[in-house]
């Protein structure tokens, strides 16, 4: 298969070095509002392990009857770490192979990995928000306590927030770069085909 040009190259090396941030900065964040939390409540997902208000956040929702979050709820910390080593250490190899082959490779793992990250959040929040204890101080008929994948949404008298930390940003920037040289390289190889 063809080589790439070196731009893309540079660029396969950079989002490697970016996606180092992952084990630096959390990726993730959860925040919640209410009258008597005005300065808001904070929840950090990093790649593995849990930070912020996460105390409180537990303590308001043993009334509504969510589970208690901990870092035994997430298995995928003890492989993520793993997971993106293993994709960082690829994309180093493909800036040194240098062929379209292996930007595609890339491309796909990161592609992969964001729809496998959402994937698992959007199903950790439902069966969080849904399965709540019958026993709880507090039941409302048919409420469920879903938090947003992305975006805000009103639990009750709370306003949730869920969205990308530093971390998920910098994934996401690194995704953006990744897609530009992948069109780059396909816009390349019709006109190489257009000419031969």
């Amino acid at each position: 298969m063809k080589n790439i040009s070196s731009v893309n190259r540079l660029l396969i090396a950079l989002c490697a070095v970016l996606m180092i941030s992952a084990y630096f900065t959390p990726l993730w964040q959860i925040s919640l509002w209410a009258p008597q939390y005005p300065e808001g409540l904070n929840m950090k997902i990093w790649i593995d392990h849990l930070s912020g208000d996460v105390d409180i956040i537990n303590g308001v929702n043993h009334y509504i009857g969510m589970k208690h979050i901990g870092v035994e709820m997430f298995p995928e910390f003890s492989y993520l770490v793993y997971v993106f080593g293993f994709i960082i250490g690829f994309g180093f190899l493909a800036a040194v192979i240098g062929k379209r082959w292996s930007l595609y490779t890339f491309f796909s793992m990161i592609t992969l990995l964001g729809i496998g990250v959402l994937v698992d959040m959007y199903l950790w929040g439902y069966d969080y928000g849904h399965n709540l204890d019958p026993t709880a101080a507090i039941k409302v008929p048919g409420m469920a306590y879903q938090p947003p994948l992305i975006g805000y949404k009103e639990l009750l008298n709370f306003l949730a927030y869920s969205g990308p930390d530093t971390g998920g940003w910098i994934l996401a920037a690194v995704g953006s770069i990744m897609l530009y040289a992948v069109v780059s390289e396909k816009l390349k190889s019709k006109k190489e085909k257009a000419l031969a």
